[in-house]
């Protein structure tokens, strides 16, 4: 049987992961749009301000969760 402590980490890795690959895929949906409208690397640069804020966006939410997981913890204070 897994442990709440499994469950959490799979989510923190998940949610890393998502973090990590939101801006190459970004950058590879706008070098997509440029190939196909001949638009030059504005559709690049788009695509990697929406895959930014989407790297923002999954580290503010791994943050809730550490917070959530340090608030059922055992009481200490985290360093």
């Amino acid at each position: 049987m897994k442990s709440g402590l499994d469950g959490r980490a799979g989510k923190a890795y998940q949610r890393a992961l998502e973090a990590v690959l939101a801006i190459p895929i970004g950058i590879g949906i706008g070098y997509f749009v440029d190939g196909r409208l001949d638009s030059g690397p504005i559709g690049m640069v788009i695509g990697a301000a929406f895959g930014f804020a989407a790297f923002v966006r999954r580290l503010v939410s791994m943050r809730s969760l550490v917070e959530d997981a340090s608030d059922k913890g055992d009481g200490s204070e985290p360093k």
